[in-house]
């Protein structure tokens, strides 16, 4: 008889693989269950900020905390404004959802909001500028940069938004081609 297609060779191939099966699987179960308290770190928004300028702009220590006081401060500051034109959103949209809404008040509710928002604008200007007068000429010239990122985000994710979207266009190229 062949030793391969034996009964007992086969029997002890199983077994061992069998054994190999369940180490492998009790070693897996072990590691998710004796994770070490060293390898988990908990990443704040703050925390990828403070490193998300540390970086590019080759921050010493002593620069890194006076950015994060800054910007403490800074957040403090602003903080009742944004609460501030959040209400008044909220008054001014349940207004605009009445059946005869009142558009004195609406006028009046939409300067509020933009005279709170300039007001925050301001803050933020000044809040650049106390950021920059920390760093040196040279880093001056990087954050700029980053400034002007972080500052028109915002407003170019807006205008993508009220664009014609772009499957429009290109559908459009696809019919011209045909013909």
């Amino acid at each position: 008889m062949d030793f391969f297609s034996s009964k007992r060779f086969i029997t002890a191939t199983l077994a061992i693989l069998v054994v190999l099966n369940v180490a492998l699987l009790s070693l897996l179960w072990w590691q998710n269950i004796h994770k070490s308290e060293e390898r988990q770190i908990k990443i704040t928004r703050e925390y990828k900020r403070q490193i998300y300028f540390t970086g590019p702009l080759a921050l010493s220590e002593e620069q890194s905390l006076r950015f994060s006081n800054l910007r403490q401060n800074h957040f403090r500051t602003v903080k009742p404004h944004f609460q501030a034109i959040a209400r008044l959103k909220k008054e001014l949209v349940m207004e605009s959802v009445k059946e005869t809404p009142d558009t004195a008040k609406i006028d009046s509710l939409a300067t509020s909001i933009g005279k709170r928002q300039a007001v925050a604008e301001k803050e933020l200007a000044r809040h650049f500028h106390e950021l920059a007068m920390v760093c040196t000429p040279p880093q001056r010239a990087s954050l700029q940069k980053i400034l002007e990122r972080i500052a028109t985000r915002k407003t170019g994710f807006r205008n993508e938004r009220f664009d014609r979207p772009r499957h429009e266009i290109r559908e459009l190229n696809i019919i011209r081609e045909e013909r």
